[in-house]
């Protein structure tokens, strides 16, 4: 018997490796078949938004190495930020300055791409990795049928520029593009009309505002905001087809780490939220995939 355990235990090793390993892509062939995944009058499969791209000890915010290790874990939504260059190349970068997240120094407006390329960005620990910073196309061929995309851009950069980067690299499918108010969602649905975009939305008085400007319901998904919403605001944006992201980084992601008996993030999707954009991937996660097995969900739009 003792043998018998021996020998099976590397093959235990092996599994658990080659499931550590498994990746969970998210795949559109085109804007309809998104359209059909984020659409609540269907059947919703719930699925966590990565902030800043999930980092890790050894992955760095905003870096491809980093996107492609989230999905290791989860199928996931990949929220990431744009920033100019001083040759305007469009670079992948949260913070106006350099110091945080790489071995630069000062504003990233200062250099230019290649004198960008000479950096390497350092995990939240400060620890030095051996990825440079990407380029938003690099980034956007890279998750063609793996994620989808929540694209956040600096102050300064033209939507112009943004809306061309997703035409050249095909990925109308799987973009979402973010604003923070309604005339900049108005300006950029007049640009792109057929790419979706991340809308403030509380309540029926938003979408009102968000309908007379224009941009249609199947355009929209709406960010409810980083504290849970009363479930009426989730059962009326769900009425007519809207996802809704729920912000859990910061407070709710605290509250999840600090009580992991209540099934934080297992109740908020319970609750009507289609996404949850978390600092926690890992344990968001777990309750996610309870989840979902609990509720029996599946999605054709899931390739392991």
């Amino acid at each position: 018997m003792k043998r018998f355990n021996l020998l099976l235990l590397p093959l235990l090793v092996i599994s658990f490796s080659c499931s550590a390993q498994q990746k969970h892509h998210l795949s559109f062939k085109n804007t309809a078949e998104l359209h059909e995944f984020l659409d609540t009058r269907k059947t919703v499969y719930p699925i966590l938004s990565a902030h800043r791209g999930a980092p890790m000890p050894g992955f760095p915010e905003n870096c491809i190495e980093t996107f492609e290790n989230a999905t290791r874990y989860q199928p996931v939504i990949i929220e990431f930020d744009v920033a100019l260059s001083k040759d305007s190349a469009l670079v992948i970068m949260h913070d106006d300055r350099l110091d945080r997240t790489s071995t630069g120094t000062g504003p990233i407006e200062n250099y230019t791409y290649q004198e960008l390329q000479a950096f390497r960005l350092k995990d939240d620990d400060g620890k030095v990795t051996e990825f440079k910073i990407p380029t938003l196309e690099e980034v956007l061929s890279w998750g063609k049928n793996k994620v989808l995309f929540t694209i956040d851009v600096k102050k300064g950069v033209p939507y112009e520029m943004i809306i061309a980067a997703i035409r050249k690299t095909k990925a109308e499918s799987n973009s979402i593009f973010i604003t923070y108010n309604a005339g900049q969602a108005r300006a950029f649905h007049k640009l792109a009309p057929d790419i979706m975009i991340s809308a403030s939305i509380k309540g029926e008085e938003d979408l009102n505002r968000l309908n007379e400007m224009g941009v249609p319901n199947d355009r929209l998904v709406a960010f409810v905001g980083v504290s849970a919403p009363d479930k009426g605001v989730y059962s009326f944006l769900n009425s007519k087809g809207i996802s809704c992201i729920l912000g859990t980084m910061g407070n709710l992601d605290k509250s999840a780490a600090a009580y992991p008996n209540r099934k934080v993030y297992y109740n908020l999707v319970g609750n009507g939220a289609s996404i949850l954009s978390t600092d926690e991937l890992v344990a968001a996660g777990k309750e996610l995939d309870q989840y979902r097995a609990d509720k029996h969900l599946k999605t054709k739009f899931l390739k392991k």
